[in-house]
């Protein structure tokens, strides 16, 4: 009766064309941007982070953007990259691969409110293959739970981000959506 309990609820985490992913833990503050999607037939095999270092005594902001590159399975060709909106501080890190496979679900790392608040810290990616990848992110917070599972892959991303602050506390990236493909 168990592995029934599992399998209905792997069936209800398991989304098609279309659907959105999302999970609960994302930072309240600043805009959702539009949402960017891979080429046709393409979905997610890699991505890059847009990162701030640690700022000392200075005010940080960890992780500012996100950006996917699309191609077909059991390829390094990309055939192209998306990003929504973007934090502007920090620098792109790495790309990280989904061995021969795709982008499937996500875990967000978020910092809860503080002095200096940062929300979106970093990410975590399962792939096709049900490896994992972690980000270069910062290390504030904890992960929350995973996101629902997209059958076929990523093919769409959806930032929420705060604009600069001026003399207050700036967050960048808060929160991402995924659009299945």
């Amino acid at each position: 009766m168990l592995s029934l309990a599992v399998s209905l609820f792997l069936l209800q985490a398991t989304l098609a064309y279309g659907d959105v992913i999302e999970v609960n833990n994302g930072g309240k503050w600043g805009e959702w941007g539009p949402m960017a999607t891979c080429p046709p037939g393409t979905a997610a095999r890699a991505f890059s982070l847009k990162v701030e270092e640690p700022q000392g005594w200075g005010d940080d902001t960890a992780l500012n953007g996100i950006e996917l590159y699309c191609g077909v399975p059991r390829s390094y060709d990309i055939k192209g990259s998306v990003s929504s909106s973007s934090g502007e501080w920090g620098t792109w890190n790495d790309k990280q691969w989904c061995p021969f496979e795709y982008l499937t679900a996500f875990s967000l790392r978020v910092e809860p409110q503080v002095t200096d608040n940062t929300a979106a810290n970093n990410i975590q990616f399962r792939c096709s293959s049900r490896a994992e990848l972690m980000g270069n992110g910062a290390n504030w917070g904890s992960f929350g739970s995973w996101s629902g599972t997209c059958l076929k892959g990523i093919c769409g991303i959806r930032t929420k981000v705060e604009r600069r602050q001026g003399a207050g506390d700036d967050t960048a990236l808060n929160d991402v959506q995924f659009l299945c493909c």
